[in-house]
């Protein structure tokens, strides 16, 4: 029996050679859990790591009864250790956070409060206190500019690696390199509807 069935959130970080912040993780995800407005999981993907991430992530989940990881045996890319995440999992929803906490997985139950009843499909943060240099603020604006002109996905900041979907949903989006940077547009190609923005910290999203 799948193990991440048994919540209503699944929280997916996938990793490469992230040992360093590994501590940091296991700290706030194990403060955030207990306060989280559902009952959460944890599941880490090691995307073929090297300097002993994935050793680490083991002793990681042996310490917490709600942490869970898969590997690839080589690095297989963000995208694809994204979807492997996704399709493991057996949870109403899914959500994704990147291991070197620029976002507050806090925020969470910001995103859960309105995908739970809300009719949404999608809910996704977007990045109000950045920590990039001003050039790659820039480049992320300029891409950012781009894809909206070509995709129409409505999304301010698709790059923010804070995320929820509903997993039925998230389970029918296409395996291709880069697709991480397209999920709303990828949502609005299945019927997902029109996009929603909340005026606080987060939240463009989809309707189911």
């Amino acid at each position: 029996m799948n193990p991440t069935s048994e919540y209503e959130l699944t929280i997916i970080i996938p990793l490469y050679n992230e040992v360093e912040n590994l501590p940091r993780l296991e700290e706030r995800l194990s403060s955030f859990l207990p306060s989280c407005i559902c009952k959460a999981c944890v599941l880490f993907v090691d995307d073929g790591s090297s300097d002993g991430s994935g050793t680490a992530v083991r002793e990681i989940c042996s310490r917490h009864r709600d942490f869970y990881y898969i590997a690839f045996s080589c690095n297989e890319g963000l995208s694809a250790a994204l979807k492997a995440g996704i399709d493991y999992t057996g949870s109403a929803y899914v959500g994704y956070i990147d291991a070197d906490l620029q976002t507050a997985p806090e925020d969470f139950n910001l995103l859960l409060e309105h995908i739970r009843g809300g009719g949404y499909s999608l809910v996704t943060g977007i990045r109000a206190s950045r920590k990039d240099s001003v050039f790659k603020r820039i480049q992320s604006g300029i891409a950012n500019g781009f894809r909206r002109m070509m995709t129409h996905d409505g999304a301010l900041d698709t790059g923010c690696p804070l995320k929820v979907l509903h997993t039925d949903c998230a389970k029918r989006l296409p395996l291709f390199k880069g697709m991480h940077r397209f999920i709303p547009a990828l949502v609005l190609l299945q019927g997902g509807g029109n996009l929603y923005a909340d005026s606080c910290k987060a939240l463009p999203a989809c309707r189911r």
